[in-house]
């Protein structure tokens, strides 16, 4: 059997991250720049990734960047597959042989289920796991929510410690799902690489040039795949009432997806087609929130939207969904507005409101999410978690 070498002062923390897939979206971001961040002399980091499905944003070009070269496993997909899954497995447990990281550290659903079997299987000293979200409300049917919840607090008892980017998951995981105890979960919030955003001055006009889109008309927006979850059809009844007492307001929808067609069909349904101009997904967010009034979340389930964070770096409001992660990103709505969801009354009421933010307010925002979510504090974090438990493991001789 292969012995890992105790770790010391004379060799990085040999790191592996494995995600399902780098399609668009915060986990793919984070675990990028965690990969490009978590490097020697102190760490070796090693992303494992599976490939993006034909109708999915890619954001490989992200890792190439920041200097990442993934190693893909292709049957890392997002369905689970009983033969799939055991090839996955056994590729997993082939690569940590031969690579003996210190650390395995997974993300998303199913690449935490077969990583902590691999990684237990394999030996690996440390297995920590990272819930982004979860899917056990509003993605699947009852049978399958349930398999899912089975197979999270069977894996949990492969892994040292669990990570939520919220108190109110940690809370949820624990207290609604069970599954694992309180003294099992770390909440480590987010880091983001928010430089660009902060920089970025207001209102420069790029991208409303770029889309042909009016230059002094309020602009609300809404970034994210077009899937059931983020309930853009939330979002555009709340349109079609802010531009009763907004008439000449316009709407974005920044990204793409399965919902694309139907959701083109209600805008024109609703009457409000010519206010609204879908973008597809696009890479550069930084002209988007320079010319944002307002950015909206109008999903039914979220774990810490990557669009908020980027959003209040840039000076942009922001009204959403009491869902998941949001109210405590929000500080209670201390720094956005929140709403109930499936409510678009009260969602076209909070983008009033929020419309008449002033720039003062919005200025100490951008520089305390700055200081709050910032990649240091999160490389910083992770890297001392990392430590403490190998330390642990060491000591009881495991």
């Amino acid at each position: 059997s292969v012995r890992w070498q105790p770790v010391d002062n004379t060799r990085p923390i040999r790191v592996m991250r494995i995600i399902a897939r780098l399609n668009v979206g915060g986990p793919a971001i984070h675990v990028t720049l965690l990969t490009a961040h978590l490097r020697p002399p102190a760490f070796d980091s090693t992303l494992v990734c599976g490939h993006v499905g034909p109708h999915e944003g890619d954001m490989a070009y992200l890792a190439e960047a920041y200097g990442v070269t993934p190693v893909y496993v292709p049957e890392l997909g997002r369905e689970l597959s009983p033969l799939r899954d055991l090839i996955t497995l056994f590729k997993l447990w082939r690569l940590m042989r031969q690579l003996r990281p210190d650390v395995v550290h997974t993300h998303t659903a199913k690449a935490g289920f077969v990583g902590r079997v691999a990684a237990w299987l394999a030996g690996v000293p440390v297995r920590v796991h990272t819930f982004h979200g979860h899917v056990f409300h509003g993605y699947f049917g009852p049978r399958k929510t349930a398999l899912f919840l089975t197979l999270e607090r069977l894996t949990a008892r492969l892994t040292d410690r669990l990570i939520t980017i919220s108190p109110a998951l940690k809370e949820e995981l624990v207290s609604v799902y069970h599954i694992a105890p309180a003294e099992k979960i770390a909440v480590v919030p987010l880091g983001l690489d928010l430089s660009p955003y902060l920089s970025t001055s207001r209102h420069l006009g790029e991208f409303r040039r770029q889309h042909k889109l009016p230059a002094d008309a309020p602009l609300v927006g809404i970034v994210g795949r077009l899937v059931p979850i983020k309930n853009h059809a939330l979002f555009l009844k709340a349109a079609q009432r802010l531009r009763q007492s907004h008439p000449d307001a316009h709407f974005v929808i920044i990204g793409d997806g399965e919902l694309r067609g139907s959701l083109v069909a209600q805008a024109r349904a609703l009457g409000i087609a010519d206010a609204v101009t879908f973008t597809g997904f696009l890479r550069d967010l930084r002209p988007v929130y320079s010319d944002l009034d307002l950015l909206v979340i109008s999903s039914d389930n979220e774990g810490t939207p990557v669009s908020i964070i980027e959003a209040l770096a840039a000076g942009v409001p922001v009204v959403s969904t009491a869902v998941g992660g949001v109210p405590d990103l929000l500080d209670g709505g201390r720094l956005g507005t929140l709403v109930p969801p499936g409510d678009a009354d009260a969602l076209a009421g909070a983008m009033v409101s929020a419309l008449r933010a002033s720039p003062e307010e919005r200025f100490a925002l951008r520089q305390q999410v700055g200081e709050q979510f910032g990649i240091e504090r999160l490389v910083t974090e992770l890297g001392a978690l990392y430590r403490e438990l190998l330390k642990s493991k060491r000591s009881r001789g495991s």
